[in-house]
């Protein structure tokens, strides 16, 4: 096959955009000789179960998938009877960026709450967490929270044990979405079950594909009685890989050494570098105009344009729209993100600006 795309061209648009880490691609092609069951029952998902264990601790089962959103809707339906219902940030993710998947696919109804910094409190769950026994309104038993944020924030894990505490006070359950859970681990500097299962976290999603996979998440349910059916949901969900030891394969490269790590901390690292340019620049005088709308502490800069700059600065490096309207913009970095990537879309923000 012929290479159809300019490997030259860098953006910093989604950590989507970027390939699979050569560790993960090399597992891939060792688990791919001879034949090994389908549908889970081969070795690699069954040494999963033991890497996640590692990490989160005794008696936690993952659930390879396919995808974010196959997860998220995968978990949240095992959490809930069908006339349940999900507190989560109006920013989430499930939200906002999964086409309707958990209302229409999952029967779930959201109750969103509005936030500054894409991060929930008790205060703010109390909001929706009301109407229990009231038989016209979704009852509230779930609590959906995003680390890293879909802003780039992160909750320390004293946050989440105060809301993991008020939800389960309440007799509601906590679920995370951690598409980007490994940049929140490198940036708390804290192992991986310390703001999860040890802070009572019941069920999470976690992301590979952000990280340096080709495709492949996992429902890690961190709490038996709060997942049920699973099993059943997974294939329910068309989320069932027949030839599950590919998905697998994956995360264990990642997860079994510290290939996961590396990568997070990288990314992270280049967006700090990005936002320390930029931030000199305005300073120095040689960028104007930019103005950042959230703290940089996982992989993720925000920040708002004086009018026109990001169509132009987008002729040259591919990113998001935030919020078009007020000119906000979203760069993300990735684990191939090169320092010469930030340095060059700082010269060209700064030569736009100038001008």
């Amino acid at each position: 096959m012929s290479i159809l795309h300019d490997s030259a061209v860098r953006g910093f648009a989604s950590d989507n955009y970027s390939g699979i880490h050569p560790e993960v691609l090399a597992a891939i092609a060792a688990a791919n000789d001879g034949h090994q069951s389908a549908y889970g029952a081969d070795v690699y998902t069954e040494h999963l179960q033991q890497v996640f264990q590692q990490h989160f601790g005794e008696g936690v089962e993952a659930f390879p998938v396919f995808n974010g959103t196959g997860a998220n809707v995968v978990g949240l339906q095992s959490m809930l009877p069908r006339w349940g219902a999900v507190i989560a940030a109006s920013s989430a993710h499930i939200n906002v960026d999964e086409g309707g998947a958990p209302e229409r696919v999952g029967g779930i109804k959201l109750l969103t709450v509005d936030t500054e910094d894409g991060k929930l409190t008790p205060e703010l769950v109390d909001r929706e967490a009301w109407g229990w026994g009231d038989e016209h309104r979704a009852q509230p038993l779930v609590v959906s929270i995003t680390q890293s944020t879909e802003l780039g924030t992160l909750y320390t894990a004293a946050e989440i044990r105060e809301l993991a505490d008020h939800a389960h006070e309440r007799g509601m359950r906590l679920h995370l979405d951690g598409a980007r859970l490994s940049n929140a681990a490198a940036a708390l500097d804290l192992p991986l079950r310390a703001f999860t299962r040890d802070v009572g976290v019941d069920v999470l999603s976690f992301g590979g594909t952000k990280n340096g996979a080709m495709l492949g998440e996992a429902v890690v349910v961190l709490n038996p009685e709060a997942a049920d059916g699973l099993l059943f949901g997974r294939k329910l969900n068309m989320q069932l890989s027949s030839k599950m030891r590919f998905v697998s394969a994956q995360l264990i490269a990642l997860l079994e050494g510290d290939l996961w790590l590396r990568n997070a901390r990288h990314s992270n690292a280049m967006a700090q570098r990005l936002r320390a340019a930029i931030e000199q620049g305005i300073a120095d005088g040689a960028v104007s105009g930019v103005e950042f709308t959230q703290p940089t502490q996982a992989n993720g800069v925000f920040a708002t344009l004086p009018d026109g700059v990001a169509d132009k600065l987008r002729e040259s490096f591919r990113f998001y729209d935030w919020d078009a309207a007020r000119n906000e913009v979203r760069w993300m970095c990735s684990f191939d993100t090169h320092e010469d990537d930030v340095d060059a879309f700082v010269a060209e923000l700064g030569r736009l600006t100038a001008s």
